[in-house]
């Protein structure tokens, strides 16, 4: 009988971060804050004579992710997966991390590793870090809330708290984060822009993200655009790191935000990766 496992990882929204370059991928990865969602990314992982990943999201299906089949292969085992997820792939969501987190985590109750949660995430890590689709997403989603990562890598000191408040996003598109973690001179402006401390509260989070965001040159004129009616609205919002979008709080958010295109409604996550089920 093919057993099956069945997993979820909450996403991640980056409101601002430093690149950390260390001697090997594990090492490498970013300071920062931000805030773990409670959508993020579900995988069904089957074994399978040779690897292979769909990815389902509303509907939609596309084939293929490097850095899930890379970590699988890194395993030394071969599955069929699939992934879902409800929030746009690309735009900020920390969806790569996500899926990694929720793949490895099924692989390693499905194929019986025995790997803890440190060692799931640590090979999480390395193949965000190797396919350049992430820096800090994944040990920001080891566990939830709003993160400040005092370190690279996954074992970093991380200050951790948990608002009750919603946090509202929209998506204009996604941003190829490889694009922006490969350029030298974008990395030097991030560096340049980064704030240096931690946020005290959500409000101060979208303060703080809104003044890294600015200085740092990454927003885009469409960005821009929802920015300024979320000022005039006094409504405290910044955008997606790396994604082509916005995110806010308050009262008055929801609607700002709504005139812009689907509006998601997010809150602050209470635990990271986890398995679901296994099926038999």
């Amino acid at each position: 009988m093919v057993r099956t496992a069945v997993a979820f990882s909450p996403g991640h929204i980056s409101g601002y971060f430093k690149r950390v370059e260390g001697p090997d991928p594990r090492t490498t990865g970013s300071v920062g804050a931000g805030v773990v969602i409670d959508e993020g990314v579900r995988s069904t992982v089957i074994p399978a004579a040779g690897t292979s990943v769909r990815v389902i999201r509303q509907g939609r299906v596309s084939a293929g992710s490097p850095p899930v089949e890379y970590a699988l292969d890194r395993l030394g085992v071969t599955a069929r997966v699939t992934t879902e997820c409800r929030l746009p792939i690309g735009a900020g969501f920390g969806l790569s991390a996500a899926a990694l987190l929720s793949t490895l985590t099924g692989a390693n109750h499905l194929f019986d590793l025995g790997l803890s949660a440190d060692e799931v995430a640590s090979r999480a890590h390395e193949a965000e870090v190797v396919h350049r689709t992430g820096l800090g997403d994944v040990a920001a989603s080891q566990a939830g809330g709003v993160v400040c990562r005092m370190g690279p890598g996954i074992h970093a000191e991380i200050i951790r708290f948990y608002p009750e408040e919603p946090l509202y996003a929209v998506s204009l598109g996604p941003l190829p984060t490889a694009s922006v973690l490969s350029s030298p001179e974008a990395m030097a402006r991030i560096a340049a822009a980064y704030p240096d401390r931690c946020p005290r509260d959500l409000a101060d989070f979208c303060l703080l993200s809104r003044q890294f965001a600015e200085k740092s040159g990454l927003i885009a004129p469409e960005v821009q655009r929802v920015l300024r009616a979320c000022d005039a609205a006094n409504v405290p919002a910044s955008m997606t790191m790396l994604g082509n979008g916005v995110f806010a709080a308050g009262d008055s958010a929801q609607r700002v935000l709504s005139g812009f295109g689907e509006v998601y409604r997010l809150r602050a996550a209470r635990r990271g990766a986890y398995l679901i089920e296994m099926k038999p």
